[in-house]
C-alpha cells in the first residue's frame, strides 16, 4: 500500500468512527407551523413552512389539521349544556349570565379557535363569544377532547333599556382560528 493509500484510508477510518455514530447525536426535522396561504379584504399573505432540527428520540408534536380554514366552523364538533341561567334582575341593578358548556372535539387533531354562542331573547336571536368574561375559554382542544366553557357574569342594567325576561340557548358552534 502507498503512502498516499494509507492516508486516505486513515481518513475514512477517522471519518466513520466520529460520525453520527449514537442515539444522541441523531437528528431529525420536525414542521413546527405548516405552510399557510390567508386572503382577506386587504390582500393575501403567504406564510412559509417552519422546521425544526430536533434529536430522533424528541416527541411527536400533537397534529393540527393545517386544512382547516381561518373562521371556519369545526366539524365533528359536539357540546353538553351542563347549566345555563339568567337572571334578569339580581337585585343590585344587574342582570346575571351563568352557564358552563362542555365542549367536545371529536377530530384526531388539536382544534384551535373560540366558541359561540347563539342567543334567543325575547324573540331576538343573536350570537356571542363571551371571550371577554369567561372563566374558562377553551381556546385550544387536544384531540378527542373536551373543555368546559364557564361564564359568571353580572352584567349593569341600563336605564330606558327593558331586560329581556326570557334568554335562552340556541346553539353552539366551534369557530377555528
Amino acid at each position: 500500500m502507498t503512502k498516499f493509500s494509507k492516508h486516505i484510508f486513515s481518513i475514512v477510518v477517522l471519518l466513520i468512527l466520529f460520525s453520527c455514530s449514537s442515539k444522541d447525536e441523531c437528528k431529525k426535522d420536525i414542521i413546527v407551523q405548516y405552510e399557510q396561504t390567508i386572503s382577506g379584504p386587504s390582500g393575501t399573505t403567504f406564510i412559509p413552512e417552519i422546521t425544526q432540527e430536533v434529536p430522533c428520540d424528541f416527541p411527536e408534536p400533537e397534529i393540527v389539521d393545517p386544512n382547516l380554514v381561518e373562521g371556519s366552523e369545526l366539524e365533528n364538533f359536539t357540546y353538553d349544556v351542563i347549566s345555563f341561567n339568567y337572571t334578569p334582575d339580581t337585585g343590585n341593578n344587574t342582570s346575571k349570565v351563568q352557564f358552563e358548556i362542555k365542549l367536545n372535539n371529536n377530530n384526531n387533531f388539536i382544534a384551535k379557535g373560540y366558541p359561540i354562542l347563539r342567543i334567543e331573547a325575547d324573540g331576538i336571536v343573536f350570537s356571542s363569544s363571551y371571550q371577554q368574561d369567561a372563566i374558562t375559554r377553551c381556546n385550544e382542544i387536544s384531540a378527542n377532547s373536551s373543555c368546559t366553557f364557564t361564564l359568571d357574569k353580572e352584567y349593569p342594567i341600563l336605564p330606558n333599556i327593558p331586560q329581556p325576561s326570557e334568554y335562552k340557548l340556541v346553539s353552539v358552534t366551534y369557530l377555528t382560528l
